[in-house]
């Protein structure tokens, strides 16, 4: 990443000194370097931007000019990359299906923020990539503080803050037109354009664009559309109005894990197939998959800044967000088979879509048999239920959400300042069930709406597309509604303040903030009164349930001289759990274990400041207590060795422990030469031992022991899986000529652990014939590995200041063969002992060793395989 000093970064700050919580404009100053990707920019409203050599927090910050550079066809957070205790991965590589982690923290425990205001998901605090693809084009800046932060509000900020920040309404007049192409029939074309500011103080910026095409992976094509459009008013010194809205509809083909040894059947025996994609098929020679995503997720808001005095200020910012779309699925299945059985999958390990049809509508298919190899019709042709053909359904999550965002600054003295405010939200998300294909049925019937049994007909099919219209019904008929059919309300009303301190030498904050989270599931397909669920009465709507956190943060920095500076913070969070652990097993129940989370964290930190070499050191601790985790898309065996695909899995009581080391340079070489470089180590282990509950798709108890579907998990000092523990990466930027510039990319990833399947640390399971892998054996590490990137660009100016610049990007160079990702957690020197007792076993071991293994990894892991080499290139052309 690049450091940056006084030298490098000029910024107008009239707030804070701990953080910027008000208008600020950054203007890049190196001479040959000079990169006007964020020139004018202008952050109004809430944003919290920390400041080199004042704020005590470990901070990284990605400019314009660098997305643009570098990104090419990748997802937006893999710019990301090269920063210390940063791991993105594609997960299953369909288009925005990226996941990043920081310290070891995944994206439901990253605050995401635009502009300052919070986007994480208010039920589950999630962050779906594909709904923010078009940030890539409309982001000024990317500040990423690692740790707590120095965010007032108390957000899900265990592993760091995420903060982007857009391009403003009074951008300098100009407009752009790019075009990119890529691999597998990438294509993507904008359009943007500011028009500056008019002398009576009106500004305005708009964008249009498309993306289309596929992944690296099979059976992954998409669509996406994005949109920005921002109107400023500054009528005089005191007051500051910017309006921006903002979307990206789109839909995409998606992918799900498979286990190594899939990928090398389906590839030459010996080498894993990577673009192999176990979702898909042909349907009359069209492709179709199981799982596409489609969504369109329009966020609106408008920023008030008011100069009251010279010493005091306001700043509001009111906001909206409205998300339609879903993601598919399927139900049902033929003679015992899902739609991911070999049995209904080509020679290829293609779906076959055209003969499930024929089977749906009466058709006999041969091979299509059950468990005892007959192949029986259909006994009920064209009518599909949870039990007897094949639909495919979305499951649809949509919401309104509103908010307010309100902060008080008033400075005391020269050294002395503090800041109040308010933060409330509101959020309703509609979570019904449609068909989306019948598949040759004519009708499903569903059989779990307990208000019309024995089942009602569903014959309306909904198209898997994002909606064109934001305010669109999630649903048009509630009597063509399938699968499920629950809404969830989510109140959350809070204040905050921090006292601020600042000379010359230090800077120093001390910062609160106070909570309520109140929380409602309403279940349309419940009996008031009447209905159980785990042994309780239940009506429609569970009433609120109230739950208060809190949050208290302090920091101080120190800067010895003009060279070197210290800092520290330290904080704890309260903080409230999810809906969905409010809540468990998507039940009208309330968690009788409900309890708070709880977050301590210490940081200490260096920094060095030299005229061409820059460079930043810090050790931090981070524990997290009582955590509740919902784990999806899991395959779970019982104890019967029945096969559960789909399942889930409610985990109680998790504790970790997440310490380490981090450290960036940047060195600049003459005129010609710039290298940047980071590494980071990590040490993160989970304490104590855990619980785990375990469903099926359908939320059904999955009896992992006899007669028993809670197990003990032997997690205490397990290292924490799904992120690299080590990482290191060099970046080196050649400037041989004017215009022209080379660079390349490299990164190394170390100590990588798989996400735990609830199964592999089930100490329930022990005997004496019979030990659990994770007793053994720990968390399975993943083979290392390194990645190379080039790219080049070149810019060329004509006459009247426009310019051409044309750019191409190599990643994974060397076509490196990598696993980023890990579901299960299986181990390769497994003994007899290891597997259940009986038949069942022998059987299990049996299919264990036959597996075999690919670079010492049991080749029945589940696991995401890395892109191989891919390459983009676009043009643009600036007027």
């Amino acid at each position: 990443m690049k450091l940056i000093n006084k030298s490098m970064l000029s910024a107008v700050i009239t707030l804070s000194t701990a953080s910027v919580y008000y208008a600020q404009q950054v203007q890049d100053t190196v001479k040959d370097t000079r990169s006007k990707d964020i020139e004018q920019v202008v952050l109004t409203g809430v944003a919290d931007i920390a400041k080199d050599r004042k704020t005590p927090v470990a901070v990284s910050t990605i400019k314009a000019a660098q997305i643009v550079e570098r990104l090419g066809n990748q997802e937006l957070p893999e710019i990301l990359n090269t920063t210390p205790s940063v791991y993105v991965t594609k997960g299953g590589g369909g288009f925005g299906d990226a996941s990043i982690r920081i310290r070891g923290f995944g994206n439901s425990n990253i605050a995401v923020m635009i502009n300052g205001m919070p986007v994480n998901d208010m039920e589950n605090g999630a962050v779906y990539w594909s709904n923010w693809a078009g940030l890539a084009d409309v982001t000024s800046a990317i500040q990423v503080q690692r740790g707590l932060g120095s965010s007032k509000l108390a957000i899900a900020s265990v592993g760091g803050t995420m903060n982007y920040v857009t391009k403003s309404a009074d951008k300098k007049r100009e407009g752009i037109v790019n075009i990119g192409v890529g691999n597998d029939g990438y294509h993507k074309a904008s359009f943007a354009y500011n028009t500056g500011k008019s002398a009576t103080g009106w500004s305005s910026s708009f964008l249009l664009g498309r993306t289309a095409g596929a992944m690296y992976i099979n059976g992954s094509d998409f669509e996406a559309y994005n949109y920005y459009f921002a109107l400023g008013y500054q009528p005089n010194k005191k007051h500051d109005l910017q309006f921006t809205l903002t979307g990206a509809p789109q839909w995409h083909n998606q992918n799900f894990t498979n286990t190594i040894g899939t990928y090398i059947k389906y590839g030459n025996g010996v080498d894993p197939n990577r673009r192999y994609n176990s979702n898909w098929g042909l349907l009359n020679g069209e492709q179709f998959s199981t799982n596409t995503n489609y969504y369109s997720k329009p966020i609106m808001s408008i920023n008030w800044d008011w100069n009251i005095s010279s010493k005091s200020k306001l700043s509001t910012v009111g906001y909206a967000s409205f998300g339609r779309g879903g993601g598919t699925g399927f139900l049902g299945s033929i003679n015992g088979n899902n739609v991911f059985s070999n049995k209904l999958k080509d020679a290829n390990g293609q779906i076959r879509w055209d003969d499930i049809v024929t089977w749906n509508q009466g058709g006999l298919v041969a091979d299509f048999t059950n468990n005892t190899g007959a192949a029986p019709l259909n006994a009920t042709p064209g009518i599909a239920t949870r039990n007897n053909g094949l639909v495919r359904r979305a499951h649809v999550n949509s919401h309104n959400w509103y908010g307010i965002l309100s902060n008080f600054q008033h400075k005391l003295n020269d050294n002395w300042n503090f800041s109040v405010g308010i933060d409330a939200r509101y959020y309703f998300g509609y979570h019904p069930g449609v068909i989306t294909d019948f598949l040759g049925n004519n009708q499903y019937r569903e059989n779990q709406n307990l208000n019309t049994q024995p089942y009602y007909v569903v014959n309306q099919s909904y198209n898997a597309t994002p909606s064109a219209n934001p305010f669109a019904k999630a649903i048009k008929d509630d009597s063509q509604i399938a699968s499920r059919n629950y809404n969830g309300e989510v109140l959350w009303y809070g204040a905050f303040g921090q006292v601020e301190y600042s000379n010359d030498k230090i800077s120093a904050f001390a910062q609160g903030s106070l909570s309520n989270q109140a929380f409602q599931r309403i279940d349309n397909w419940v009996i008031d009164g009447v209905t159980k669920q785990q042994g309780q009465v239940v009506n429609t709507k569970t009433g609120f349930k109230d739950i208060l956190g809190y949050n208290a943060k302090g920091g101080i920095n120190y800067n010895i001289n003009e060279v070197h500076n210290v800092f520290a913070n330290i904080g704890y969070y309260s903080r409230q759990p999810f809906l969905t652990a409010v809540y468990p097993n998507n039940q009208q129940v309330v968690n009788p274990n409900l309890t708070n989370e709880k977050i301590f964290s210490a940081e200490l930190g260096y920094g060095l400041r030299l005229s061409n070499f820059k460079a930043n050191v810090n050790l931090y601790r981070t524990s997290w207590a009582d955590r509740f985790q919902r784990r999806t898309n899991l395959t779970i065996t019982d104890a019967n060795g029945t096969v559960f695909q789909n399942a889930y899995a409610e985990v109680n009581g998790i504790t970790e422990v997440h310490s380490g080391v981090e450290f960036e340079a940047f060195y600049k070489l003459g005129n010609y030469v710039e290298l940047e470089g980071a590494l980071s180590w990590g040490d993160w282990r989970y304490k104590g031992d855990a619980s785990s509950v375990s469903y099926d798709e359908n939320n059904n108890p999955i009896n992992v022991a006899a007669g028993n579907n809670v197990s003990t998990l032997a997690l205490d000092g397990a290292k924490v899986g799904d992120a690299a523990q080590f990482t290191t990466s060099l970046v080196a930027i050649i400037k041989p000529a004017k215009g022209l510039r080379i660079f390349a990319n490299w990164r190394y990833f170390n100590q990588l652990y798989a996400g735990f399947n609830v199964n592999d640390f089930d100490n329930s399971r022990n005997s004496a014939t019979y030990t659990a892998p994770a007793t053994e054996f720990g968390s399975l590490e993943l083979p290392s590995y390194s990645l190379f990137d080039l790219g080049a660009s070149y810019k060329f100016t004509i006459k009247g200041g426009q310019s051409f610049t044309i750019g191409a990007n190599v990643y994974n160079l060397f076509d490196t063969t990598y696993i980023s990702e890990s579901t299960s957690n299986i181990h390769a020197n497994q003994t007899r002992r290891n597997f259940a007792a009986g038949a069942s076993g022998d059987s299990a071991f049996a299919a264990y060793q036959a597996a075999g293994t690919w670079k010492g990894i049991s080749q029945q892991n589940q696991v995401y395989f890395g892109f191989g080499r891919t390459w983009a290139a676009n043009l643009t052309f600036t007027f």
